[in-house]
């Protein structure tokens, strides 16, 4: 018999015979998990011994103790240590990052890594850092910035409600309930009718600034949980009854259309003997550490005694061996130990590992598609971008792991249509909540999918963002490392695709406008910027991206039709620049990217006609060399952009970097034209028509030609 099936058989036992075996099984149980409990704090705090700076967050790591204790150890989640990424296990998020020394305890006795790892934590040499992350087997996301993992955890539960099916369990804190994220993934939870999430809200009335009360009063959370579709328990966590009941109700009750939350209460630092434990994060010194772990010790062998006594009590009674038996199955699957002597006393110890996880095996993120199917261009006519995505996302699509989520402008990113069209289950969309769609994708990109998300280039959230790029980076180093637990492949392919940049907005207005977006995110490491100038392009930029193992892609695209300026045996390559137009006898070259290509194009033939040949280069990503060669040949430069210079900063970047070959920087051959104010500071675009945005900042082609012109004839 499987675990789960003992623990829902003893579970429905003790429903109908409260009183009966069943119930002094149960009683054994939790026994147990308090004997567990006492283990994981003194892991906990000798971790914290050990660490680096001799710190720990502990207010919520204790507090986060016996809802963790109850969920590892009570037999509820379903788990492969030996392959943490194997889909159809269950998954869990702990979204309160700050509770990360209570998790990596428990995964040290589970298996997934060493227990030396819990020594010099929070080092720079150490996998085991001050908030968790996918460094550590076992993680698959990073949290810490507060009231992202329920989201990310609501995307794995959405995964988990196709075949291979599974459960999604998620940690937050009260604390963290103050951030309007967490109630975006909340009201959509609620309306997926994720009944396979379960969240455990550790409830202990305090947070950084204020340990033993919260900075302002939550509202009575059940009718607020309920109010959205959830069913909703609260329980009395300074003890594991409640917990364990409610999870027991969460894992075998029938299911109801609805996700759980279990409303944990306690204080900060539940379960710490010194009260100088509750507070948000302390350095504990020598004699408070030996203070606490002696009595923290005293309090485990009280336990180990009263379960000694119960357990020979056991022995008494009808049943009573065979119950025994049981809780000795039971505590082996708790990492406890349990021997009886000769003169019947009964020695209870931890047992930590052995090491179970191994490297996942490599994934192969290629998407198959028939290329015959994608649409054809014609160089004659104009297209929508968000009309090439949907027809490309109709053929991709038909490989299982592509997936899309909008956030209530999927008529401008073409991405709904083209995914619904083969299985509306993998198109997803958000309503206006951008940051909960970004925490989707990414939980369907660290499942492995091919994961695409879109809205305005100004409305991506950079701290979320930002968050998912720490994660990323996190994986590529698991894979690099000798020891690592993932492999080639575990890193997100995860794409935002960004629509309405430069003055593709228009008449919307400076809230709306990508003038800025590009510049802001490019000192983001990890995300790759591409800004597409044609219909052709987009197409060769998805097949790109289709290969597998591109990484976090921010792609912009045009929102009004534009010509095409490649043919059909295009091939994107990031880092890539190419040239459109160039004769030998060019004096100058324009740079640009995006619609401003085409403007440049209409430049160049008017500064033809005068007598003077243009090149025009298409800078969709950073092509360093092609700047170097472009800078060397002595040549006019014009970048023109319509944005506060991106291509211009990166420039400027490259310069400085291989100044050592190129020399002194002589940018009198180089004139830059964007939106940037005459002192060269960023500002906003407000509203206007396409036309008299371009005039207005002197990107119309008969203002480039002019500048040109004038820059030429003065060189002369």
């Amino acid at each position: 018999m499987s675990e789960l099936t003992a623990v829902k058989t003893e579970y429905s036992g003790i429903r109908d015979a409260a009183a009966g075996q069943g119930y002094w099984l149960r009683q054994g149980i939790l026994r147990l998990l308090e004997i567990k409990d006492s283990d994981i704090r003194i892991l906990s705090l000798e971790q914290c011994r050990d660490a680096v700076d001799k710190g720990i967050h502990s207010g919520g790591a204790f507090s986060a103790v016996i809802p963790l204790v109850s969920l590892f150890y009570g037999g509820f989640a379903d788990l492969d240590i030996a392959d943490p990424t194997r889909r159809g296990q269950d998954m869990f998020i702990l979204s309160k990052g700050h509770a990360v020394a209570a998790l990596a305890s428990i995964f040290a006795e589970l298996g997934y890594f060493d227990r030396s790892v819990l020594r010099n934590s929070r080092s720079y040499a150490s996998i085991l850092n001050g908030h968790p992350g996918p460094i550590l087997p076992g993680l698959h996301i990073s949290t810490g910035p507060l009231g992202q993992g329920l989201s990310v955890a609501q995307g794995f539960a959405l995964a988990g409600r196709t075949s291979p099916r599974f459960d999604c369990y998620c940690m937050v804190g009260d604390g963290e309930l103050q951030e309007g994220l967490i109630w975006e993934a909340v009201m959509y939870s609620g309306h997926k009718r994720l009944d396979n999430l379960c969240v455990l809200v550790d409830q202990n009335n305090g947070q950084l600034d204020i340990y033993d009360r919260l900075i302002f009063p939550l509202p009575d959370l059940e009718p607020v949980f309920r109010s959205f579709g959830w069913q909703v328990m609260s329980v009395d966590a300074t003890q594991y009854d409640g917990v364990y009941t409610a999870l027991e109700q969460f894992k075998y009750a029938p299911r109801t259309g609805k996700p759980t939350a279990i409303l944990c209460r306690c204080r900060k630092g539940q379960g710490g003997l010194s009260d100088f434990i509750n507070k948000h994060k302390v350095v504990i010194g020598d004699k408070l550490m030996e203070q606490e772990l002696a009595l923290q010790t005293e309090l485990r062998q009280a336990r180990v005694d009263a379960f000694a006594e119960f357990y020979r009590g056991l022995g008494r009674r009808a049943e009573g061996e065979r119950i025994q038996e049981e809780l000795l199955e039971t505590a082996r699957r708790m990492h406890i130990g349990i021997e009886a002597g000769l003169s019947g006393a009964t020695t209870v110890f931890p047992v930590i590992g052995p090491v179970l996880t191994r490297r996942a095996a490599p994934r192969d993120k290629q998407i198959r598609y028939d290329p015959a199917l994608l649409p054809k261009i014609d160089r004659s006519k104009e297209y929508n971008a968000s009309d090439i995505v949907t027809a490309a996302m109709k053929v991709f699509a038909r490989d299982s792991r592509v997936v899309s989520i909008d956030a209530d402008l999927a008529s401008t990113s073409g991405l709904e249509a083209g995914v619904a069209a083969v299985d509306q289950k993998r198109a997803l969309n958000v309503g206006v909540a951008e940051a909960n769609m970004m925490n989707l994708g990414e939980a369907f990109a660290a499942l492995g999918c091919n994961t695409w998300v879109s809205t305005f280039c100004p409305f991506f959230d950079w701290k979320v963002m930002r968050r998912i790029a720490v994660g990323h980076q996190e994986r590529l180093e698991a894979v690099e490392l000798a020891d690592g637990w993932l492999s080639d492949g575990h890193g997100l392919d995860l794409t935002l695709l960004a629509t309405a940049p430069n003055f593709e907005t228009r008449t919307n207005g400076a809230t709306h406008m990508g003038n800025d977006d590009v510049t802001i995110f490019d000192g983001m490491a990890q995300l790759k910027i591409v800004d597409v100038s044609c219909p052709q392009q987009l197409l060769g930029i998805m097949k790109w991206i289709m290969a597998g193992n591109r990484g976090m892609m921010y792609v912009r695209v045009m929102r009004a039709p534009s010509g095409v300026l490649y043919g059909g045996d295009f091939e994107f390559k990031f880092g890539r620049g190419y040239v459109l137009r160039q004769s030998p006898d060019d004096v100058a070259y324009i740079v640009s990217s995006g619609r401003g290509v085409h403007e440049a194009l209409a430049a160049s033939t008017q500064c033809s006609a005068s007598g003077v040949p243009v090149g025009v280069i298409d800078m969709p990503s950073i092509d360093e060399q092609l700047l170097v060669d472009l800078y060397r040949s002595g040549k006019l430069i014009c970048i023109a952009e319509q944005n506060n210079g991106y291509i211009w900063q990166n420039f400027l970047k490259v310069l400085y970097r291989r100044r050592s070959e190129i020399g002194d920087s002589n940018l009198s051959q180089v004139v830059a034209v964007n939106t940037l104010d005459a002192n060269g500071r960023p500002r906003f675009i407000h509203s206007g028509m396409y036309e008299e945005l371009l005039a207005a900042f002197s990107l119309a082609p008969a203002q480039l030609a002019q500048t040109i012109l004038e820059r030429v004839s003065g060189r002369a």
